[in-house]
């Protein structure tokens, strides 16, 4: 039993611990937090009363897969889970940070497992053109899923769009078309262009491998759409300068959860009330949550989030109709 509590506790670092990497990709240092403030978390959240992924229920939406497979004239977008969209737009298909399997985890026995089964199944997605990694954590880049999605028809065809340092990892996987990207580089493909933008996270995928690849923001521009995808972050001024430079956005993926207790959460995750001003940073005429509802990954309730950005909408005057909460599985069509 002793064995299998270090287990976790190792897992549990591998998973939360780490602080932004040093120079031009840092802000900050004075606020990073390593393993000690993580130790500290932990020991408080012994004594709070968090609810077990039995205690939700989120209803799936129904959805038509045979109209998302056939589609390539309207826009779309899908809310699979956590921070994993289908995004349908001048005919191609795009999927963020896919995750399909039951747990963030390195290991499938252990570490958060889904509250809500994927909205959308794998094998019912359309062929993907591309798909974008924000960065190497366990809820945002899943080796099963990865390996679903090279073992579909036409897999192979697909193209990864990685953040720096992240491309050995997708070949030894088997990807045969990977392009890793620097901030503000970008790749032109079949007329879009996917350009990686600078968001305040870190990447860790072991216990020796901190900030040893990059992490990222996503922007895609096709002749009739722009598509704002922000993966993982704490709030930073670099929002405005994505706004000033690439904006404005018809679309925004922006994270709303995992954000408590902010002492130790702050420099990782944004809260509701800072997606709303991620929103404004980044001028998107509308935007759509994600990463929340999927995983237990923090001390709020998992339902609040959704709550807590109705509030910061209403607080900034804004109609809750420019900031989409959508149910697993739902799609809508955009503008």
């Amino acid at each position: 039993m002793a064995g299998r509590w270090m287990m976790l506790w190792l897992l549990g670092a591998v998973l939360w611990t780490g602080c932004a990497a040093e120079g031009q990709r840092v802000e900050s240092s004075k606020d990073d937090k390593g393993f000690t403030d993580f130790i500290q978390w932990r020991w408080e959240r012994l004594f709070k009363d968090i609810p077990s992924a039995e205690d939700y229920h989120f209803e799936l939406a129904r959805n038509d897969p045979d109209f998302l497979r056939g589609n390539r004239s309207v826009n779309t977008v899908t809310w699979i889970g956590h921070a994993t969209l289908l995004l349908q737009i001048d005919g191609r298909n795009i999927l963020t940070d896919p995750h399909f399997s039951r747990r963030a985890s390195p290991v499938q026995w252990a570490g958060p497992r889904r509250v809500a089964p994927p909205g959308l199944a794998l094998s019912d997605l359309p062929p993907i053109d591309f798909v974008l990694v924000s960065h190497d954590h366990y809820d945002s880049l899943d080796v099963g899923s990865i390996e679903g999605l090279l073992s579909r028809k036409g897999g192979e065809r697909t193209l990864f769009v990685v953040p720096k340092g992240l491309k050995r990892w997708f070949e030894n996987l088997g990807v045969q078309r990977v392009v890793e990207l620097e901030w503000w580089e970008t790749h032109t493909e079949d007329g879009a262009a996917l350009t990686a933008v600078p968001v305040k996270h870190w990447s860790k995928r072991s216990l020796f491998s901190k900030n040893q690849s990059l992490w990222a923001g996503w922007v895609v521009r096709s002749p009739g759409f722009a598509f704002f995808f922000a993966g993982d972050s704490g709030y930073t001024e670099r929002f405005k300068e994505i706004g000033r430079r690439l904006g404005p956005f018809d679309l925004a993926a922006i994270p709303i959860g995992a954000y408590e207790p902010r002492w130790f959460m702050r420099d990782h995750h944004m809260d509701p009330g800072e997606a709303v001003q991620v929103h404004l940073d980044v001028a998107a005429r509308r935007s759509v949550a994600i990463h929340w509802g999927t995983f237990i990954l923090t001390d709020e309730p998992l339902d609040e989030p959704p709550v807590r950005l109705a509030e910061a909408l209403a607080e900034r005057g804004l109609d809750g109709d420019v900031f989409w909460v959508l149910q697993h599985g739902e799609t809508r069509r955009l503008p």
